[in-house]
């Protein structure tokens, strides 16, 4: 287990997302074959643009540190706190015009995933056990906003938040999550705005094909974990390799990790890190398949739990 060593070189690196997969040269019809998000190069437009953001980021690792565990206050729905969800869909094809019924998909793997009601919770390993967590967060279908678009990609320059730009504006984004369903290209499955940034353009992006578990989505990401991973980040969880070889997700009861890992794992897959810890490639924010990644950890629980306690990054949300 790793020692937490928060700076402002972790606030800001360790966002980093690798862009390992592969794709044909066709945005709309290519399906990645290895989980990639766009989180660094979008991090890294918006530290250009906004000089500040970096010190709100460090300002959120420090209180976060402080108040790691605390309990969710405020507006509570059966003692959980209850996230509004708007997804916008931005559609060019008849696939990318995702139904209702797969948007409501994708809210009900999140309900499961951040609530421990996975199916496949049960399979985390022994070894596990005694830190896999029920995040106890809750989310329900606020509204979808449909809009046409002459758009064969989007990008990750934040256009599909943009009304000038063709996309939608966030509604209500200090107090409602805002994802983005759109094709992205690049073989991007998705990507999040962590907490700190600009409110104009928070939420979460996610590939129309990767976009819960009907209708365009399609395996080995169709069973809505890369909203699960994603929300996640907007949770202020980072990749639990911490984006560096041997690094810190700031989270003290996560193995520490080489790097990423892709597919399915064979278990116990161990780390040439200092201990040579077994990894915990079953975690929510590796880069696993959707099938292979099936739980949070305590310190990830108590991460979350901090941006959303008084003073939090989004502590509006439990107002």
């Amino acid at each position: 287990m790793k020692k937490v060593i928060i700076t402002t070189f972790a606030a800001l690196m360790l966002f980093a997302c690798q862009n390992e997969q592969s794709e044909s040269t066709n945005p709309e019809t290519a399906i990645a074959s290895r989980r990639g998000c766009a989180t660094q190069e979008v991090l890294e437009a918006q530290l250009k643009a906004d000089p500040m953001l970096a010190i709100r980021m460090n300002e959120i690792e420090t209180f976060t540190a402080k108040h790691g565990g605390s309990n969710f206050t405020g507006r509570l729905v059966n003692g959980k706190i209850e996230i509004p969800i708007v997804v916008n869909v931005l559609d060019r094809t008849a696939a990318q015009n995702i139904s209702d019924a797969q948007i409501q998909s994708q809210i009900d793997v999140l309900n499961k995933d951040f609530n421990a009601l996975n199916s496949d919770y049960n399979n985390v390993p022994a070894l596990f056990s005694g830190v896999k967590a029920n995040v106890g967060i809750t989310f329900k279908l606020d509204q979808i906003i449909r809009k046409s678009t002459t758009k064969t990609s989007w990008g990750t320059n934040d256009a599909m938040k943009k009304t000038a730009q063709g996309g939608i504006a966030p509604t209500s984004p200090t107090t409602k999550l805002n994802l983005w369903s759109c094709s992205i290209g690049g073989g991007i499955l998705g990507y999040a705005q962590f907490p700190g940034g600009a409110s104009s353009t928070d939420g979460v992006v996610i590939d129309s094909r990767y976009f819960g578990l009907s209708g365009a989505a399609n395996a080995p990401f169709n069973l809505g974990r890369t909203g699960t991973h994603e929300v996640g980040h907007w949770m202020n969880l980072r990749h639990i390799w911490g984006d560096a070889t041997c690094g810190s997700d700031l989270v003290a009861d996560t193995p520490t990790h080489n790097e990423e890992n892709y597919g399915v794992p064979a278990y116990p897959h161990y780390s040439t890190c200092s201990g040579n810890p077994v990894e915990m490639t079953m975690n929510y924010m590796d880069y696993v398949d959707d099938a292979a990644m099936y739980m949070f950890s305590t310190g990830q629980k108590n991460r979350i739990a901090a941006i959303f306690t008084s003073g939090g990054a989004r502590a509006a949300f439990a107002q």
